[in-house]
């Protein structure tokens, strides 16, 4: 099959660059009811903070370029259940994210067309989206090119008709606005100002979802990117706002500021294609949330935690059966909400602000824990503390905000993390099942011993699933810790432990006795030990896979030194485990 052609700079950055870009739409207004004349500066303040999270991420994904965000650091620093944590808070943040951009794209469109019903058309916009990712993410991303160029375009051209405005008509309304005394302090304006800001940065979290996908080189661009995007944008355009109308207007036109700003200024041409633009790029972030959930997703299959039958291709390496199952999840909260997805916010705001906590956390682990692990750039632990701290006080902020945020949370959260971890220990409630059919097989023998044999089956599919570990010599507590996590995070009663030998070399005897004590203290895991003759490394790992017919996400290394030739995406999705 031919490979897939990697995103380009422009593609991957608009992919996400929809997402983030398009907070622009609301953000200016929520600081502004907020932090009033002083919104700019909380907008400046969260810039100052996601300047932060670029190092941070440039950290984790140089050193671990996979797909999964949070979950892949968190995955290879701590356990499956940690990491299935954040992947939950991702999925959860990528449906909010989908269909709350869905329908307000499609308030806008029906304000500017009346005749057009929001519920149905919010369903034809995931629909077309879906579709879109399904026919590839190249596909996609043209969409996605073309959206994002004319977003920009569009609020290049608000900003200069607002300056023009302002040149011609002058700065009385800024200076009213600026001597409008404030609710409380300045301190307090600028705390819950800036909380309600950070909401603006949702999408910088997507491109390290599809990392995989982009080419060498292209993810650090797309954080700059999208980084001087928003730095630029939302400050400027919330001080125009506060320059160019009364505070109290933006009040009354907070759900549509940016085109009665535009109409202020410009007049109602500039206020319908500010409308059509908003319809546009709230679509392209409904794309950001299909692509980033689909990388998130496959690799979560890949590591057996969600069922294989979602990895499943089209000619197009598009993994169809992830994309239909998230439509099928936001069309069903549609459904269950009756298109008033108001408390929907809260899952949103809770979900994305814990996403990026996680990936600061995982950042320090990865500092603690794969010291030497090769990284193209290097974030210092103060920088990760006070953007942690940032995205902390944020999330304090908008449950203080809005206290009930955090009871919907839950109602979404808890349900989704049971499904996540019942599928997660699975094997377990094959266990409990098959007691429970014990149990009452003598009243029912025919049918509970059908379910035996099936259930019993399963189990072994599950269990006899063989994984390998590649050791360079470990001693016996380094090989002890890898039997740990292997018994703690893995559904497998078999492991390979594999040694790598040059020409002319042999193993120890103190190894070898060293694996007997642990095939003994490990009676319910079948160590098998192996010798290859060869170098370590892309090719090896490829042949073993292939003829053993295991897939390299079920191979297993230490964290290498400054000396290993190799990246880790190099070797095709072998995790660090140690």
């Amino acid at each position: 099959m031919k490979a897939a052609k990697k995103l380009s700079e422009l593609e991957a950055t608009a992919i996400c660059g929809n997402d983030i870009s398009s907070s622009v739409l609301y953000v200016s207004a929520l600081a502004i009811l907020y932090a009033g004349q002083f919104a700019w500066i909380s907008l400046l303040i969260v810039a100052g903070i996601l300047f932060l999270f670029r190092r941070i991420y440039g950290e984790v994904v140089g050193a671990l370029p996979l797909n999964g965000g949070a979950y892949n650091v968190l995955l290879n620093t701590t356990t499956k259940s940690n990491a299935s944590l954040a992947a939950t808070l991702t999925i959860l943040s990528y449906m909010a994210t989908a269909v709350l951009s869905a329908s307000e794209a499609m308030h806008y469109l029906h304000g500017l067309a009346t005749m057009i019903p929001v519920l149905p058309a919010t369903v034809a916009v995931l629909a077309i989206f879906m579709t879109l990712t399904i026919l590839g993410i190249s596909e996609s991303a043209k969409a996605a090119v073309v959206i994002f160029i004319t977003h920009l375009a569009t609020l290049t051209l608000l900003v200069a008709v607002v300056v023009w405005f302002l040149i011609t008509q002058g700065i009385d309304t800024l200076t009213i606005n600026f001597q409008t005394p404030l609710e409380g302090s300045i301190r307090s304006a600028l705390f819950f100002g800036f909380s309600a800001a950070m909401l603006g940065i949702s999408g910088f979290e997507s491109s390290a979802n599809f990392v995989e996908e982009q080419a060498p080189g292209v993810f650090r661009k797309t954080l700059r990117n999208m980084w001087t995007v928003v730095s630029v944008f939302n400050p400027l355009i919330a001080f125009l706002a506060i320059a160019a109308m009364p505070l109290v207007e933006v009040g009354e036109h907070k759900e549509t500021l940016l085109s009665h700003m535009g109409e202020v200024a410009g007049g109602r041409w500039l206020s319908y294609i500010i409308s059509i633009d908003a319809v546009l790029v709230l679509s392209g972030a409904v794309l950001t949330s299909f692509v980033g959930v689909s990388g998130l997703m496959k690799r979560m299959a890949l590591d057996r935690i969600l069922p294989q039958f979602f990895l499943k291709e089209n000619k197009r390496q598009a993994n169809y059966r992830i994309l239909i199952g998230f439509f099928v999840l936001c069309f069903s909260i549609l459904v269950i909400t009756k298109g008033q997805l108001e408390p929907l916010a809260g899952v949103y705001t809770i979900s994305f602000l814990a996403v990026m906590a996680y990936f600061a956390i995982g950042n320090l682990l990865l500092k603690v824990k794969r010291a030497k692990l090769p990284r193209p750039e290097y974030a210092a632990a103060i920088t990760v503390f006070i953007a942690l701290l940032g995205v902390v006080i944020a999330l304090y902020g908008n449950i203080k905000i809005h206290p009930e945020y955090l009871v919907v949370f839950l109602q979404y959260f808890v349900p989704a993390i049971l499904v996540i971890y019942a599928l997660l220990n699975r094997l377990s409630i094959f266990e409990l099942g098959l007691m429970v059919l014990k149990s009452a097989s003598e009243n029912i023998r025919r049918i509970a011993l059908l379910s035996q044999l099936r259930l019993t089956r399963l189990m072994r599919k599950t269990s006899e699933q063989q994984f390998v570990f590649f050791t360079k010599g470990d001693d016996i507590a380094t090989l002890n810790r890898v039997m740990i996590y292997v018994q703690e995070n893995e559904l497998t009663n078999r492991l390979r432990i594999v040694t790598v030998l040059k020409d002319g070399q042999s193993v120890p005897e103190e190894f070898v006795r060293d694996l007997n004590v642990l095939d003994r203290a490990y009676p319910d895991i079948k160590i098998v030990f192996l010798t290859e003759t060869g170098v370590f490394g892309p090719e090896l790992i490829d042949k073993l896979s292939k003829e053993w017919s295991i897939p390299k996400n079920f191979m297993f290394i230490g964290s290498p030194g400054d000396r290993f030739p190799y990246r880790i995406s190099e070797l095709g999705g072998v995790r660090l485990i140690i």
